[in-house]
């Protein structure tokens, strides 16, 4: 840990764990969710609307900002934080789940992946060194070593060939990272851990991630179609084979039962698209669990979506009006659902951090699991 980053653990109950990250531009709360601006922007919200959610860092997205508008442009504007009007810490992934979710557009030899871009079909090439330069163009908080993201149904001796190669990758990110001079005294790097579902291959990059040295810890490869409870076996041992110094990363997770989860086996921070695009279709999340706006059932309900959420949409307005914003495809029906579903996120995650305080945890997962799947057991 350096003086630009540095993450402090204030309390445990069993696994579980609520700290601080510190950094230039602000504090993050952990257990932390950081809402995804893949394109420079949260998705049908204004930037101090995602603030007021509670949120402490967003995500942005190196691949799909590479395409557009460039990271050169965005540089040239002064920053993605400028740019977008973010003024606290923001991380960017390395470009590197479009190697798995974009399979058919790439290419994927040692040196990096040659992407045809599907906007275009212009070709790019990524590689480490860089992925690296595109986040510090854009001027990233917290930067992702590039690495490859297999999936889990994979043959064992592909899923092993791809976690070797990611930790090559993960040495080139680490050694092009330290090169980039005042953004690398500024910023962070955190390398990920692949391997899938098998607990051998997650310790050995666990071991070479230690001998390289990061800020922090993704658990990559996961939320890719395994489903929870491999996901959950999973981790049951994949966060104690990283460093209990740094905190750790569960990428692209996910839904309000998965946070929970996965906060008891030891993970500090998360991103997920869920809440956006849940929201965008009618979606919205509560603590009795998940309501389809668009069901007739809402159509002359004149209650809140939810007693006691502070948003906007429940304020403000009626079930029974946001079930016609809907209907009626009106975009102010997808910003307030989403608004609504990034404020129950945060509330959640609060929720977890008062909990862990309080030493009441597993009481706490308990009883939400009861509230929200309508069940008592153990994750």
């Amino acid at each position: 840990m350096s003086a630009r980053f540095s993450f402090t653990v204030a309390a445990t109950d069993g696994a579980a764990r609520t700290g601080t990250i510190a950094m230039r531009r602000g504090e993050i709360r952990t257990p932390a969710f950081m809402p995804v601006g893949t394109a420079a922007t949260v998705k049908a919200m204004k930037p101090q609307t995602v603030r007021a959610t509670g949120a402490d860092i967003l995500l942005g997205n190196t691949y799909h900002l590479m395409l557009r508008p460039g990271a050169d442009r965005v540089a040239r504007l002064g920053g993605l934080h400028r740019f977008m009007d973010w003024d606290r810490p923001i991380l960017t992934d390395s470009g590197g789940y479009q190697v798995m979710s974009l399979s058919d557009l790439r290419k994927l030899t040692e040196e990096g992946v040659e992407f045809r871009s599907h906007i275009d079909g212009s070709k790019h090439m990524l590689s480490p060194e860089r992925s690296m330069e595109i986040q510090r163009l854009l001027g990233s908080d917290i930067v992702m070593a590039f690495d490859e993201c297999p999936r889990a149904d994979r043959p064992l001796a592909e899923i092993e060939a791809s976690m070797e190669l990611s930790m090559r990758w993960a040495q080139r990110s680490r050694d092009a990272f330290d090169a980039g001079g005042a953004h690398a005294e500024g910023a962070a790097l955190f390398g990920i851990q692949q391997g899938a579902l098998d607990e051998s291959l997650r310790a050995r990059s666990a071991e070479a991630l230690r001998a390289i040295g990061f800020d922090g810890y993704a658990i990559g490869g996961l939320a890719v179609g395994e489903g929870q409870e491999a996901m959950f076996a999973t981790l049951d041992f994949a966060p104690a084979q990283l460093p209990e110094d740094a905190p750790r990363y569960l990428m692209g997770v996910g839904k309000p039962d998965d946070l929970v989860g996965a906060v008891e086996r030891g993970v500090d921070m998360f991103d997920c698209v869920l809440p956006t695009r849940s929201g965008r279709n009618g979606q919205a999340f509560t603590w009795n669990g998940p309501l389809n706006l668009r069901n007739a059932r809402f159509a002359e309900d004149p209650e809140p979506l939810e007693e006691g959420c502070p948003c906007d949409a429940c304020t403000r307005f009626s079930r029974a009006y946001l079930h016609h914003l809907n209907k009626a495809g009106e975009i102010l029906g997808a910003m307030l659902v989403t608004e609504h579903n990034l404020t129950f996120y945060q509330r959640l995650m609060q929720a977890m951090r008062d909990a862990l305080a309080a030493g009441r945890f597993a009481g706490f997962a308990s009883q939400f699991r009861t509230d929200y799947l309508g069940q008592s057991h153990a994750s």
